[in-house]
């Protein structure tokens, strides 16, 4: 499947989801049939709560690379990051819920499906979580865990991911690369949109696109590095940064985010293990591999079954050398590993009728398979999940085994 295709599904999924206060009419005209009636306003409209026995706590960083320029406006000067974290925090002090995402942020993803004049920017931004600013961090020292949204997607997309993660007792880092999501906001107020994406739809042939997927999946390889050396090296951006074990790094994305922690890997040996959640490894695993590094390849079925047609999974899987899976879910979609569902669910849209799986079990196998990782890899703790098919998980294929 090409990048195109793969950008135009995940921002479809994202508009499928901001039709909260969209007229049934205008909705059929979007989406097809008519979708389910919406939420009532009176409901509280939130992510699934954290399943780990962590409190979560949250708070944003705005880093910048002096040492690059930015390769999509380089007359913006140095490299721009937003990374949200999460951690494990200390019970008994409530704090400020964290937003999802800003009103201008949400504003901008609106304005770039077309949807700004019939949606209200707070139907998005005042989405409940779980995360909680100004909290206390846990005692003790824990693995951090990079995440990367897909091609166009704000990191607000993998936060019920990360809020997980955080509260089974990881440091979680999702990032947004600059001129890569249709909606990035600057602590200055300036708002950044997915010129990337800009170049992408533009390029000439599927040569020139896949260049681009390239060039997205390896520089954000150098923002993931670039962000871990603020959080690990000497003098770390984050004043938390001692509950970090610079021992124990992994690296997950989704889609073209998949890509990126591949291409971390094979570029930074600090990163002890990796995750692609359905995303054509735009830079191909090497023959070399990873260094033996764990790796695990969670997606749909069909494209990313064995010969359904993505090659650089069949490929990739040859390569990779170390301890690796090869995950499918039947009855998923492609954004099926991110807050999409969620969203879809909490606003009563529906966007693709062939996604079978109900919203509760693609977040809990995501959640699920995602965090018996992490365990496993970077906990130490051996997780019978990943041995094989179990009972209470038949969606879960254990490809290429």
């Amino acid at each position: 499947m090409t990048m195109r295709l793969r950008r135009r599904t995940a921002v479809a999924a994202l508009a499928a989801t901001l039709l909260l206060a969209t007229p049934v009419a205008t909705a059929q005209a979007l989406s097809g049939p008519a979708p389910a009636p919406a939420t009532p306003a009176s409901a509280t409209l939130e992510l699934p709560r954290p399943t780990g026995p962590y409190t979560v706590g949250a708070e944003v960083l705005h880093l910048t690379d002096h040492d690059r320029t930015d390769p999509w406006v380089p007359e913006a000067g140095d490299r721009e990051l937003m990374v949200s974290l999460y951690f494990p925090a200390r019970h008994g002090r409530p704090g400020v819920t964290a937003p999802y995402m800003s009103t201008g942020e949400a504003r901008l993803v609106l304005a770039g499906v077309g949807l700004e004049d019939t949606v209200q920017p707070t139907a998005l931004s005042t989405l409940g979580t779980h995360a909680r600013t100004g909290a206390r961090t846990a005692p003790g020292h824990f693995p951090l865990v990079l995440l990367s949204p897909g091609f166009g997607n704000p990191r607000a997309t993998v936060t019920s991911l990360a809020e997980d993660l955080a509260s089974r007792g990881y440091v979680v880092a999702s990032v947004d690369h600059a001129y890569e999501s249709v909606g990035t906001e600057l602590p200055d107020g300036r708002l950044l949109t997915c010129v990337a994406c800009e170049k992408m739809e533009s390029a000439p042939s599927d040569e020139a696109r896949e260049e681009l997927g390239r060039l997205v999946s390896t520089g954000r390889a150098a923002d993931l590095s670039f962000v871990l050396d603020r959080l690990t090296g000497h003098r770390p951006a984050w004043k938390n940064s001692r509950m970090i074990d610079p021992c124990r790094v992994a690296v997950a994305g989704h889609s073209i985010g998949g890509s990126a922690a591949a291409s971390a890997m094979l570029a930074d040996p600090r990163f002890d293990a990796g995750i692609n959640m359905d995303g054509t490894f735009q830079e191909r695993v090497p023959a070399s591999g990873l260094g033996e590094r764990p790796f695990m390849m969670l997606g749909t079925m069909g494209l990313h079954s064995p010969g359904g047609g993505d090659e650089s999974w069949d490929e990739g899987w040859q390569r990779l050398d170390g301890w690796k899976r090869w995950l499918g879910v039947e009855g998923s979609g492609h954004s099926s590993f991110t807050d999409v569902p969620v969203l879809e669910d909490r606003m009563g849209v529906t966007l693709d009728p062939t996604v079978t799986l109900s919203t509760d079990r693609q977040v809990r196998i995501t959640r699920d398979y995602v965090g018996a990782f992490l365990d496993e890899h970077l906990s130490g703790r051996h997780q019978l999940l990943l041995d094989g098919p179990t009972p209470g998980n038949p969606e879960v294929v254990f490809q290429q085994p």
